[in-house]
């Protein structure tokens, strides 16, 4: 009996429902881009997206990636959310330069990416042990038997979880009094500090105690540290500040 391709099955699923969230938000709000240049911040992120995916999970473990390098399947198969994320921001970045573009353009795919990510995380789940995103042992009592005889924290589902909430929440973000791209700059925030805590439940070579995408992680969150500062500092400010500022 052939195996359900359940990753391939919610990971399409996951860019179509995300596609069309894009979508109808762009259509209630409006888009200060015009189309040609919102595909052309598109097709940046979705390339960005899959370089830093493929690059950041050749560098999770070195030893490995550096006996298999010859391995086309091995090297093609993996890929991380994490250096998706990254690579999609950086690719997006290097668009709007060239394209002297100035202002924020990443609130539109916010609700999108979380939706989308929480979806993909069910397949990833249904997939089993095969599917490398499985937990650590645990003996509470929710853990999981992907197969293999052993509970794990079922990592995938707290993930699904946690981006639904994320999503709910960057829904009730409006201006102002957040600013143009705060609605990203919060799911970007959300999703690596997620990542940053929830990988510990993961297996994973860990170097000085955090793995790769743990480090990138804690990076990419002191790169938005004066973005958390000055969102928090201006959400929780008086309203007698805000109205004389």
């Amino acid at each position: 009996m052939a195996q359900v391709p359940w990753h391939f099955l919610f990971e399409s699923l996951a860019y179509a429902v995300a596609f069309r969230i894009y979508i109808s938000q762009r259509n209630r709000g409006g888009d200060f881009l015009e189309t040609s240049s919102r595909w052309d911040i598109i097709v940046a992120a979705v390339a960005g997206a899959a370089i830093g995916s493929k690059l950041l999970y050749c560098f999770e473990d070195p030893q490995l990636t550096a006996q298999n390098w010859k391995n086309i399947p091995y090297l093609l198969a993996g890929k991380t959310m994490v250096g998706g994320l990254l690579g999609g921001t950086l690719a997006v970045e290097l668009a709007k330069w060239r394209a002297g573009l100035q202002r924020r353009t990443g609130d539109l795919f916010a609700i999108p990416l979380a939706a989308g990510i929480a979806i993909g995380r069910i397949g990833c789940f249904l997939s089993g042990k095969q599917d490398d995103t499985y937990g650590i042992p645990t003996l509470l009592p929710w853990g999981v038997d992907l197969g293999d005889g052993v509970r794990r924290h079922p990592v995938q589902l707290y993930e699904v979880a946690a981006m639904l909430v994320v999503a709910f929440c960057l829904a009730r973000i409006r201006q102002p009094p957040f600013a143009e791209g705060d609605r990203f700059r919060v799911f970007v925030l959300a999703y690596y500090s997620w990542r940053l805590l929830v990988d510990f439940l993961k297996p994973g070579v860990r170097f000085e105690g955090l793995t790769v995408l743990q480090w990138v992680c804690a990076a990419a969150l002191l790169w938005y540290a004066r973005d958390l500062w000055r969102m928090v500092s201006h959400v929780f400010a008086p309203k007698e500040a805000l109205a004389h500022g």
